[in-house]
């Protein structure tokens, strides 16, 4: 049987925005305090407190991660029995908080509308888990009866490494059938931010808990209230070499 030939992607239009790319926690819904709310319930139960800087540096990382930070805040050992057994507490807790209501930070239910009727692909790129996000999901999609909130949604347990690599961002762009460089992902952490300039895409970074610096395709907003689709469009002009190739 003769394997069938694959057309390659069209060419984009000069500064064509072919999706948008969404982190979650503390971009589009104030879920980012759940998981600091469990942290130092969990720190209380070991006998000890989370500090300002250890919940800074947690933001937005994987569990991994955020449990190894609170270990080193409070002085403990770390082992894989320990890791397993709380990673699984934290998530019970925020389970728990998530099922009770979300709700949207300022501006991103209506940017996402207006992304939606522009007709522009959205994604949602989460480092929480599927079990996690899909309790989001249901929240966030009464507020978009009849569709789902996103044509993609690519969850922490989902791809083959999470964020500061640039994968997660690379798979949605995958599922979506688009460029990545001519995608502009929205995140409020350093990780988040630097996974997508690390997938090549233009990045909106909207710090919520952590400070962002600036760096080369990446432009920092204080909030999403009144952004645009066409506003989000403009970045992919000169926002580096990657985007340059692909949009103009």
């Amino acid at each position: 049987m003769r394997t069938p030939e694959i057309s390659p992607l069209p060419a984009p239009a000069r500064n064509e925005l072919q999706a948008v790319l969404f982190d979650m926690d503390g971009t589009l819904v104030e879920t980012e305090e759940y998981w600091g709310e469990a942290l130092s319930s969990l720190a209380a139960r070991l006998g000890g407190e989370l500090s300002a800087a250890g919940r800074a540096a947690t933001v937005g990382t994987s569990m991994r991660t955020a449990l190894g930070v609170l270990y080193a805040d409070l002085g403990l050992p770390s082992d894989e029995p320990r890791l397993l057994a709380d990673a699984r507490w934290i998530e019970d807790r925020v389970a728990v908080l998530m099922a009770a209501g979300v709700h949207w930070r300022p501006g991103a239910r209506e940017l996402l509308a207006a992304v939606h009727a522009a007709g522009i692909p959205a994604a949602l790129v989460t480092t929480t888990s599927r079990r996690l996000a899909d309790l989001v999901l249901a929240s966030m999609g009464r507020a978009f009866p009849g569709r789902d909130p996103f044509d993609v949604t690519v969850c922490g347990d989902e791809v083959p490494a999470r964020k500061p690599d640039p994968a997660p961002y690379l798979q949605a762009a995958a599922a979506l059938g688009v460029d990545v460089r001519c995608c502009v992902v929205v995140e409020d952490s350093v990780v988040g931010v630097t996974a997508g300039l690390a997938a090549g895409a233009a990045v909106l970074g909207v710090p919520a808990m952590q400070t962002i610096e600036p760096a080369p395709g990446l432009v920092l907003r204080e909030t999403l209230a009144g952004l645009s689709p066409a506003e989000l469009a403009a970045l992919l002009t000169g926002s580096g070499p990657a985007a340059a190739d692909c949009c103009g």
